[in-house]
């Protein structure tokens, strides 16, 4: 009987995330211990690191030393210019949320600083279970239809124990 409850009860989570296991969320120090300095050797930070929807980034600096512009192409990061952002950062501690896939583009707002390689490139790839191949919207449908047929039976099922 407490089997058969555990199962349903994993069951209806299954079901009710969307028939998909929940991913992690992977939470990154930009830079490590060294946070956001121009030590940092941000691109060698970055270079073994995965960045996916859902993921947090982290910025930690001196915020009366420095700030941190998000810029919209890769010609505005690779010039440093930071004259039409789409955000700025000022806090000290800044948590950016990875919300869709794509290229972001990271950089000091101190021109020098920025010239010197204190800047961030994410790639923002989508989950991993987003990447393998998945039903179509019609056979979808069929599915949420089945799991609810599961559910059915197996409420059924508990409730004449």
């Amino acid at each position: 009987m407490a089997g058969v409850k555990l199962f349903t009860a994993l069951l209806l989570v299954f079901v009710t995330i969307g028939g998909q296991w929940a991913a992690a969320q992977v939470h990154h120090v930009v830079g490590g211990d060294g946070g956001w300095n121009p030590s940092s050797n941000l691109g060698s930070w970055s270079s073994g690191r995965t960045f996916r929807i859902g993921d947090k980034i982290w910025f930690t600096y001196a915020a009366a030393q420095e700030k941190i512009v998000e810029v919209k192409s890769m010609n505005e990061y690779l010039t440093c210019d930071v004259t039409n952002p789409i955000r700025m950062f000022t806090d000290g501690l800044d948590e950016v949320v990875l919300e869709s896939e794509g290229a972001r583009f990271f950089t000091s707002g101190d021109l020098d600083n920025c010239k010197n390689g204190l800047k961030l490139h994410v790639d923002v790839k989508p989950h991993e279970s987003a990447m393998a191949a998945g039903p179509t919207p019609s056979a979808a449908v069929h599915i949420t239809g089945l799991y609810m047929a599961l559910i059915g039976l197996l409420l059924c099922s508990i409730m004449a124990l």
